[in-house]
């Protein structure tokens, strides 16, 4: 078994541009089956799986542009490692994202809006870096899929009124209360870790 996990947390990166090709094909098959605003919301996995392709793939690297130009360490893989990247982006984007999607089918899209508000804000701050520091692994998907389709998503479902104002705040304080947490283990969990 920790063999197994070993093996998922070193690996896991090769599975997100099969599985962004494998699932937007069956959401494209499925397309004529659903709402306009449930596709989107189901569009949103793909999409972020491309984004976490650009990010561990190709062009790769973020483990080391994260480490060294975000949080100013010397070695490529630390403190951010590849453990840590399996249990932050494993939960999110490869459980929440789709279970978030399969609840707004049965109970309606406000269960899955958070993950179009999340793919907005990671994504921009991406863009954030990219004006700081330069290209980053993560700023084109961000930059061509993940903002654009998610301001689409919100924009169609405050047009046709699917959700409330209530679940509309609840959904960017999920989204931002993630991002917020990644960013607090960043800066404060993970850099005082780094000895000069």
């Amino acid at each position: 078994m920790k063999k197994s996990i070993l093996w998922m947390q070193d690996n896991w990166p090769s599975a997100a541009p099969f599985l962004a090709v494998f699932s937007l094909v069956i959401l494209l098959a499925f397309r004529p089956y659903l709402d306009t605003a449930i596709f989107l919301i189901w569009l949103q996995t793909p999409i972020y799986l491309l984004h976490q392709s650009e990010e561990y793939i190709f062009p790769g690297g973020f483990l080391k542009y994260f480490n060294n130009e975000v949080l100013g360490s010397k070695q490529d893989a630390f403190p951010l490692t590849k453990p840590a990247a399996f249990w932050i982006n494993v939960p999110v984007i490869f459980v929440a994202f789709p279970a978030s999607a399969i609840l707004a089918m049965h109970f309606g899209v406000s269960f899955g809006l958070w993950a179009a508000y999340f793919s907005i804000i990671n994504a921009a701050s991406h863009v954030g870096m990219f004006f700081k520091n330069g290209y980053n692994p993560g700023f084109v998907v961000s930059a061509v899929l993940n903002i654009p389709v998610g301001l689409f998503t919100i924009g169609f479902i405050m047009a046709n009124d699917l959700a409330s104002l209530q679940a509309h705040v609840i959904a960017v304080l999920i989204a931002s209360g993630i991002q917020v947490g990644l960013m607090i283990y960043g800066f404060l969990v993970l850099k005082p870790r780094i000895k000069d």
